[in-house]
């Protein structure tokens, strides 16, 4: 029973980290609400997924070198992370002047979405921070005690995140039908808000660097 108890224990905190990841105000939530807003939830819902898909060797770096981003890499991937951010911008820039009230927004497809969101969240320093500094020690000391409780906090890591992505996604593509006014104003914001997250990305990069 003790057994079971850790292993529960560790999928609770799974959740909990889970669920503060997604709901946390970043890029790539706005990114996926831009895409939300811009294609319907259909092409959105498959960039929920990206964490899975880039997360893998952050992990694995990670439980191999449990420490701080070497600086070099920190520098290069806040810079990176701008530069892309700042032309997802323009892309939800253009969705929004070139926005069709009398059709639906056809765009890209589930495939392209789910690739630059990939690409985002593996350019983006945030995901090696969190699990260098937050979820990391959390995972690994699970799995120094049993490699079940290791899997059970991912998978409840993942179950909370994927799912809570997948509601914000639901939630925005929902708000398209307020409205072509309503769905081009929000589409507005959030070009407006990645290109302040882009901005602010590649100042820190530039200041890291300068520094």
């Amino acid at each position: 029973m003790a057994v079971l108890e850790r292993m529960l224990i560790y999928i609770i905190q799974g959740l909990g980290y889970g669920f503060a990841a997604a709901v946390q105000p970043g890029p790539f939530q706005t990114y996926i609400i831009s895409q939300a807003l811009n294609h319907g939830w259909r092409r959105a819902i498959p960039a929920a997924f990206a964490p899975l898909v880039s997360d893998g060797p952050i992990i694995a770096l990670v439980v191999l070198a449990l420490s701080q981003v070497p600086d070099w890499l920190h520098r290069f991937l806040y810079v990176a992370s701008g530069l892309f951010i700042l032309y997802l911008a323009r892309g939800a820039f253009i969705g929004w002047r070139d926005f069709d009230r009398t059709q639906v927004a056809r765009g890209q497809s589930s495939g392209a979405g789910l690739l630059k969101a990939t690409l985002m969240n593996a350019l983006s320093p945030g995901p090696y921070i969190y699990w260098s500094l937050v979820t990391g020690p959390v995972l690994l000391a699970g799995w120094r005690e049993a490699s079940a409780n290791g899997a059970g906090f991912l998978a409840g890591f993942y179950l909370a995140m994927i799912g809570s992505l997948a509601g914000i996604v639901t939630l925005f593509a929902t708000a398209r039908h307020l409205g072509p006014k309503v769905n081009q104003a929000l589409l507005g914001v959030s070009a407006i808000a990645l290109a302040c997250f882009g901005v602010y990305q590649l100042g820190l990069g530039l200041a890291i660097w300068g520094g």
